[in-house]
């Protein structure tokens, strides 16, 4: 098919995580954009299924990869008997590159092999182009082959007025607000619980509104515990109180969100939300919130020095370094002084 000519059918392939799902969208818009009337689907990992529903204009295909063979095998049934113009595989994992195989496409499109890894190679028949630091700015290199300039990036979560209506309830008026959601999925990259107490009194002190949020995991409960215990100020404990869409509601309400690299950093940011990030085990010009990076402490460089005794430049793209005490890189002086400049700015 010539690249010039507009795809009657694209499948995108992204099964986790949060946040990348995130910036995947960002890559449908584009499509949309470009081509209304192609049919998109989507083929995804069940909690970001949740977290996209009633996206407008896709098919969201779930992938249960708890499920095991059953999940490969349940996914090739939805697919059976279906050929799409065109496979975009931007998911590197040989667990994605084994659930592509359910795909039937005409064209298959993967990463640029700089990128590659798992086994990617194997189930891709073009790539994009080097290119693309940022996640997100690597998604939409998935452009080009098909012959599409990038446009603005926009996400336009989809969230229902009901998940709205219950932030403002539990968030009233407009007096500043800091949300914290502490904890990301991999548990080296969390700071100290007293170090989030530490801001989130700062704040309080100055006349915020604080306020916990996360899920339902036995992890994020005793952190949000242990922050409320060292807190000297009252703040409101949101933690497993929550659906996904009432947490996008709930960050688009925030004036601040503070957050490790997590899914709540990057929904924030596509809500539009101010992020003040803490990244010392992922470099935050890849990974951090992508619209202003100027709240987010970034120690990766340092922790490249420390940890892997060699500079960020000579790590590979996506290279974590997530080693005990790594995060102890982010002070709570340096925190402070990002959340008073918010503050300054903004005039809150």
């Amino acid at each position: 098919m010539p690249v010039n000519r507009a795809p009657r059918s694209i499948c995108l392939l992204r099964l986790s995580a949060l946040g990348d799902a995130t910036h995947a969208l960002a890559l449908v818009r584009q499509l949309q954009r470009a081509w209304p009337e192609a049919a998109i689907t989507w083929v995804i990992g069940k909690g970001e299924a949740k977290l996209m529903e009633g996206l407008e204009g896709v098919e969201l295909v779930v992938f249960d990869k708890q499920a095991g063979l059953a999940g490969y095998r349940a996914l090739r049934a939805r697919l059976s008997g279906r050929r799409f113009d065109v496979l975009l595989n931007l998911q590197l994992a040989l667990r994605a590159g084994l659930a592509s195989t359910a795909v039937k496409a005409d064209r298959r499109i993967g990463f640029d092999r700089g990128r590659s890894k798992e086994g990617h190679s194997l189930f891709i028949s073009e790539r994009i182009p080097p290119g693309g630091h940022h996640v997100l700015d690597a998604f939409l290199q998935f452009l080009q082959p098909l012959g599409l300039a990038r446009g603005p990036v926009e996400w336009r979560m989809p969230v229902p007025e009901a998940a709205h209506a219950w932030a403002r309830e539990q968030l009233p008026g407009d007096q500043p607000t800091l949300l914290v959601s502490p904890c990301s999925s991999h548990v080296l990259r969390n700071w100290r619980p007293e170090r989030y107490a530490a801001v989130a009194d700062h704040a309080a002190a100055r006349g915020w509104r604080v306020v916990l949020c996360g899920g339902r995991s036995a992890l994020e409960r005793e952190t949000t515990d242990a922050i409320l215990a060292a807190m000297t100020a009252p703040a409101l404990d949101l933690v497993g109180k929550d659906t996904f869409k009432q947490l996008l509601a709930l960050l688009a309400r925030a004036t601040l969100v503070m957050s490790p690299d997590s899914g709540p950093a990057h929904m924030a940011n596509a809500m539009g939300t101010a992020v003040l990030g803490l990244h010392a085990c992922t470099d935050a010009e890849r990974s951090g919130p992508y619209s202003d990076r100027r709240w987010t402490v970034n120690r990766f460089a340092e922790a490249a020095e420390k940890f892997m005794g060699k500079p960020a430049s000579r790590l590979a793209w996506g290279r974590r370094i997530e080693f005990p005490g790594v995060m102890d890189l982010v002070t709570v002086d340096e925190v402070l002084a990002r959340f008073d400049a918010f503050r300054a700015e903004r005039g809150a």
